[in-house]
């Protein structure tokens, strides 16, 4: 063979190759991380542009981000799963499941994740309401992702046409009435306000934002023997005046979880209470000026503390070899970097959850010109947290929300009394607490 050819064969060789590294084959032989989510639309979104934006970065580990429905839906299926060997590497949780999935048996805590897999971390750089809630016998379990809070937004345009200041939203519940009686009147919109996720909203955030308590025990975070307090003297006057402004057509109930969000959007209201995560919808939907306030205060007696948090982590599902466990860490680390907590935020209306992001945020002007993503995070560091605002850790959460909303709608459907229906949601709720910590304790 001439050197010609011999130069030529060794040209193509080498061109087969590279051609084979860059084939499916060997980009399989990168180290799969499967991430379950409950996250759609908008949200959806930007969680699959953070996965590529990881994927990119190196060429170790593949992460495969899947939407697995409903947080619900997502948290009961990774479960299953786990216990019947065939984990997904990560789940999303939201901050009702924390108990349940505390008592699971089949997370990997992941301040013990990242000690193992020498990834150093600063626990405490994230910010004091995330790192409360999430903290289990001193150390944080699952990983911070996405935290938000309800907020209050509303209608500037239908402010200016009920002859009303735009810049000066209700910051009491009474002055929300008197708005509400202004709107009704100038026939601005059909209602007055409304809400989504209303357990989340009206009592649980209700009774942390007064510094009153929804359950026994710290709210749950000391034990399970925990029982619900949400038919005391604030629970039942917030409530009664829900049902009162429901009669009048001030308040309308628009359902359980997400599904009012249209009645703001639509102008069917010109008040809504709703996550702060909502903003990215509300971005795309709304087409009309709008603007965010923290949520009303009934004032005295009760102090104005804190808001508490929503949305949830991202819990390391044991039942992995090495390789898959290291991936699972690697990930969490480039989460937790500054960069990618304020493209979060910026893309999502979730706030930011460490201190170096807010940092950046603020020394940007972000919030300057953004002054409505900035809301949640003044609700939450309104004070220090406490035994009352820290949040709510229940075993049975996910039912009891349900019983407590299922009450709510029989009291505007005028079926039952607040007073009634506030009493039978704390026997129902507080028999499956029991039941629950009959398995556990």
């Amino acid at each position: 063979m001439s050197g010609h050819s011999k130069r030529f064969l060794h040209g193509l060789l080498t061109l087969v190759l590279l051609l084979a590294l860059m084939a499916p084959g060997v980009m399989a032989q990168r180290t799969t991380i499967v991430f379950w989510h409950a996250m759609s639309g908008a949200l959806g979104e930007a969680v699959q542009y953070l996965v590529d934006t990881f994927n990119e970065s190196q060429d170790e580990f593949f992460v495969e981000a899947v939407y697995r429905g409903s947080y619900e839906e997502t948290m009961v299926a990774a479960v299953a799963a786990t216990r019947a060997g065939n984990p997904p590497h990560i789940v999303q949780v939201y901050e009702v499941g924390t108990r349940q999935m505390l008592d699971s048996g089949v997370i990997y805590p992941v301040y013990q994740l990242m000690a193992d897999y020498g990834i150093d971390i600063d626990w405490d750089a994230f910010i004091g309401p995330v790192r409360g809630y999430y903290e289990f016998q001193g150390n944080l379990y699952s990983m911070p992702f996405n935290s938000s809070s309800p907020i209050m937004y509303y209608n500037k345009d239908a402010f200016r046409a009920a002859g009303l200041d735009p810049e000066k939203p209700p910051t009491t519940w009474q002055e929300l009435e008197q708005v509400c009686r202004a709107i009704l009147e100038a026939g601005v919109t059909r209602y007055c306000f409304s809400s989504n996720w209303p357990s989340w909203i009206m009592l649980e955030n209700m009774h942390a934002w007064h510094d009153q308590p929804f359950a026994t025990l710290s709210n749950g975070f000391d034990g399970l023997g925990v029982e619900l307090l949400i038919n005391g003297e604030f629970g039942l006057m917030q409530v009664s005046k829900l049902a009162e402004w429901h009669k009048e057509g001030i308040y309308q109930y628009g359902g359980r979880g997400s599904g009012a969000s249209p009645m703001f959007s639509n102008g069917d209201v010109a008040i809504f209470m709703e996550s702060s995560a909502g903003i990215a919808g509300f971005r795309n939907t709304a087409n009309f000026d709008w603007g965010t306030a923290m949520l009303p205060h009934w004032g005295e007696p009760y102090e104005k503390v804190n808001t508490i948090i929503g949305g949830a982590t991202l819990w390391a599902m044991r039942g992995h070899d090495d390789a898959g466990n290291r991936g699972i860490a690697e990930f969490f680390k480039f989460l937790a970097q500054t960069e990618n907590q304020v493209w979060w935020h910026k893309n999502t209306g979730y706030v930011p959850i460490t201190v170096t992001a807010m940092e950046q945020l603020e020394a940007e002007g972000y919030f300057d010109e953004h002054p409505e993503q900035k809301t949640a995070l003044l609700q939450l560091t309104h004070a220090e947290p406490r035994a009352n605002t820290r949040g709510v850790r229940l075993g049975t959460f996910v039912q009891v929300r349900d019983i407590i909303e299922s009450q709510l709608e029989n009291i505007f459907a005028g079926l039952v009394s607040p007073e009634q229906g506030l009493n039978q949601a704390v026997q129902q709720a507080n028999q499956t607490l029991r039941e629950y910590q009959m398995i556990y304790e």
